[in-house]
């Protein structure tokens, strides 16, 4: 069942479930699918679907862990030695590998989120700082967008479009 963003709840509730709604089509992006399927490069610059959820791991541990200075635990990836090692995944990795760290990604998140007040200010990569609201909104606008791209990508793959099952 798709998650609603409450008419009325308060602001951190409505910004936590619009995440999470996108979170979620994320997941459901990959149902069903082998991990051929979900390896596969469907557009030119090699992007999948078990890709993009290693990114937004990745994401979501620099924007909700770093920025609030807590700790993010092993990456699967070396962004000091290739930028976009977050979005390729390795032949040792297997698909469990990917969605138990998106999964422990999450969690980690959803703890910053938990105890953090949405106007607690964090320092960003690049140096500025920032409200936990404004990373709330970067990371539903962040998800969203992949989620988007996978829509694409999984429609390549069998035809099958939307953020949720409609049945």
């Amino acid at each position: 069942m798709m998650k609603r963003v409450p008419f009325r709840g308060a602001e951190k509730e409505s910004l936590l479930v619009a995440l999470d709604r996108h979170r979620d089509a994320v997941l459901w992006k990959l149902e069903g699918l082998d991990d051929e399927q979900l390896r596969r490069p469907s557009a030119p610059s090699g992007t999948t679907l078990l890709g993009l959820v290693k990114h937004l791991g990745g994401a979501e541990l620099g924007w909700f862990c770093r920025t609030f200075g807590r700790e993010t635990g092993p990456l699967p990836f070396d962004l000091d030695e290739d930028e976009e090692s977050d979005l390729r995944i390795r032949p040792d990795e297997s698909t469990a590998d990917v969605l138990t760290f998106y999964a422990r990604a999450r969690a980690a998140a959803d703890q910053v989120i938990e105890e953090q007040e949405l106007d607690d200010l964090g320092r960003a990569w690049f140096g500025d700082e920032v409200s936990l609201r404004w990373v709330l909104i970067h990371m539903a606008t962040e998800t969203a967008r992949h989620a988007g791209h996978m829509d694409i990508l999984r429609e390549l793959i069998d035809g099958r479009t939307g953020d949720h099952d409609r049945r």
